[in-house]
């Protein structure tokens, strides 16, 4: 890393110790006083770090706000990508701050730029929705039942999913995120700044509110708006009915993949699972608990 470091001529370079990828991270800052965001990886992954490197361009030429990708390269046993640096604060942290209509209209602002995101298609021969997410639940259903760990009201959760499989037939995809929340947005100046593409993908593009439980949890008012901002309005009912499918799904594979965490970990997706079912009235209404209806907030 120092080489890269000496070839760029930074003056300075802080670690950054935030998230759950084993790149390394740093806060480096030029001679002019520039700071950027560096990332590092082995040389082994150099395919993988392009294929992100490319895409976050063209998510950036459709004009999505974001952490802009400068240079990517190698140094020794490295690829390193050099990216912008965002300056403000995670909007975990201050969304609390805000008064609830300030919550809302971030949220309007979250679903906008999702929509922008989902205007890029997938790839021609991509695999039909149906099947791929199909045996992605499939495998989550499995790890579920030999998870030691299990959640209060996971029989509603395995009865909705084995009832409601039609819902994923016939569905398009797109550019994928692959992660979007509350823990993946910055705010700068009061507008948000989308960071972290590095677990993006192509799907079904309602897939991407599979972690709106994230957002609800923290500010009902944002996670509203953010349905609000990305349908323009009231979503159809097919589209809760997804929502309550893939969260459902998401529940299930929280507990085994939090295990390795520690208790802290296990415990903050236990807590997210019973959720689901409660949001959700036993499964029994596709509409969460905490859903605002436009006419409701008037």
């Amino acid at each position: 890393m120092q080489s890269i470091i000496n070839n760029h001529r930074f003056i300075k370079a802080e670690p950054i110790t935030k998230g759950w990828s084993h790149d390394k991270k740093y806060c480096v800052t030029d001679k002019d006083g520039q700071k950027f965001f560096l990332r590092t990886s082995s040389l082994k992954l150099y395919e993988n770090c392009k294929a992100i490197f490319e895409i976050m361009k063209r998510v950036e030429e459709i004009g999505v706000p974001m952490c802009v990708p400068i240079e990517l390269g190698t140094c020794g046993d490295e690829v390193y990508m050099l990216q912008s640096w965002v300056e403000g604060d995670d909007l975990l942290t201050v969304l609390p701050s805000f008064t609830a209509r300030k919550q809302y209209e971030l949220g309007l602002e979250a679903g906008r730029i999702l929509k922008k995101i989902h205007t890029i298609p997938a790839p021609e021969l991509q695999e039909d929705w149906a099947s791929r997410f199909g045996r992605k639940t499939n495998f989550k259903i499995k790890a579920y039942h030999e998870c030691e760990l299990k959640f209060e009201g996971d029989t509603y959760v395995l009865e909705y999913i084995e009832n409601n499989r039609h819902l994923l037939e016939c569905r398009r995809q797109c550019f994928q995120y692959g992660d979007y929340h509350i823990g993946n947005i910055m705010c700068s100046e009061g507008k948000l700044v989308i960071i972290d593409f590095d677990r993006y993908d192509f799907g079904e593009p309602w897939e991407e509110f599979n972690r709106i439980n994230l957002c609800a949890e923290a500010s009902p008012h944002f996670a509203t708006g953010r349905i609000h901002g990305y349908f323009d309005g009231e979503p159809p009912l097919e589209f809760f009915q997804l929502l309550a499918f893939y969260t459902a799904s998401n529940a299930l594979s929280s507990l085994p993949w939090a295990i390795p965490f520690g208790q802290e970990e296990v415990d903050t997706m236990m807590k997210q699972a019973q959720n689901v079912h409660k949001w959700f009235s036993n499964m029994q209404s596709p509409i969460p608990t905490w859903y605002f209806t436009q006419k409701s907030r008037l």
